[in-house]
């Protein structure tokens, strides 16, 4: 079995964005208003049943390809459902700031939205405009009663100032682990690596289309609230979520993520006769042209192109000059799903 060709998957957003979007992606944006593409995407956005599917160049849906033969697809039974890749994958290309907002980490969503991933994500960058910053995680302990009182007051200069502000610049990787408060600035076009789910806890909803009955989860503040940490994200903790690729030299397979994102998501640049282990994922060719090979065949590529590699296609390595971005789920993934065990 061969990977699929993946055409654009524009995701309708509150947010202004998608122009760089488009321009790798070779498509024209329908409106100003189209900052996300799901690439590979099995799941859809929280609290609908179709927006973000991936589909394949048939027309079909990738999530019922994969659930049709899953095994070749996957190379195990196992996983959430029969559709479950263990990965979500988006571009997103922001033009103004994101809210700042939390997701809830597995024992959570086990606990209270029946699934049992949360949502630890990772940002790649790929481009930025000069002084743009993420901001991940408080720069001390915050009381959980004065949070509350400022989410309520949609105080967002608290939040923002009480964050760690990171200038960020092309190559740098970002893992946001579960339960941690962030936000993204204009200007930033970032691949996402997350667990598949689109749960989020919104602590400023005055900047969405969204409302305060709609930050929640459906779940109340209430409940929600205790999924987010107080904690200070300290300046070593920090440094070690945070990779930068330096120079981009030489050719082979690097990871662009710190190791304490592999339990949940591998992310790395790919290019030349390195080999990619066998196993599903989502690919992005960034730059030239070339073909992905394996024993199975060779399926020609070129820059702005996405694909869904199945595991049946084997080992598999880069011809040509083409550079691809390789998102695959994490290490030992889906046996770590079903033990509870990350590892």
């Amino acid at each position: 079995m061969k990977p699929l060709l993946l055409p654009p998957n524009p995701v309708q957003h509150f947010y202004l964005g998608g122009d760089r979007i488009a321009a790798l992606r070779g498509i024209v944006p329908e409106s100003d208003r189209q900052p996300e593409e799901w690439l590979g995407a099995t799941v859809a956005r929280f609290g609908d049943t179709e927006t973000g599917l991936a589909v394949t160049e048939g027309g079909t849906l990738l999530r019922d390809v994969v659930a049709g033969d899953r095994s070749a697809w996957i190379g195990s039974t196992e996983g959430r459902d029969a559709a479950d890749v263990g990965i979500l994958v988006k571009l997103l290309d922001a033009r103004q700031r994101l809210p700042v907002h939390v997701h809830p980490e597995r024992s959570f969503a086990a606990a209270h939205l029946d699934c049992p991933y949360g949502k630890t994500e990772a940002w790649y960058v790929l481009d930025t405009e000069p002084g743009c910053a993420v901001y991940v995680g408080w720069k001390e302990a915050v009381d959980r009663d004065e949070l509350d009182r400022r989410r309520d007051a949609q105080d967002s200069e608290w939040m923002l100032d009480h964050l760690n502000r990171v200038e960020v610049r092309e190559g740098m990787g970002v893992l946001v682990p579960a339960g941690t408060a962030h936000a993204i600035d204009g200007g930033i076009f970032v691949a996402e690596v997350q667990e598949p789910t689109d749960f989020s806890i919104l602590l400023e909803w005055s900047v969405t289309t969204s409302t305060r009955e709609e930050s929640h989860l459906d779940l109340g503040f209430d409940t929600v609230m205790p999924a987010v940490s107080t904690q200070a994200l300290t300046p070593d903790a920090l440094a070690s979520l945070i990779t930068t690729e330096g120079e981009r030299q030489g050719r082979g397979i690097r990871s662009v993520l710190p190791a304490a994102a592999d339990p949940y998501f591998r992310l790395a640049v790919a290019s030349g006769p390195d080999a990619v282990e066998a196993g599903f994922a989502v690919i992005l060719v960034t730059d030239g042209d070339g073909a992905v090979v394996s024993d199975e065949g060779a399926v020609a590529v070129h820059s702005g192109q996405a694909f869904a590699v199945p595991h049946s296609f084997g080992s598999w390595h880069i011809d040509g000059d083409a550079s691809v971005l390789v998102a695959r789920p994490g290490a030992g993934w889906p046996a770590t799903l079903a033990t509870g065990e990350l590892r």
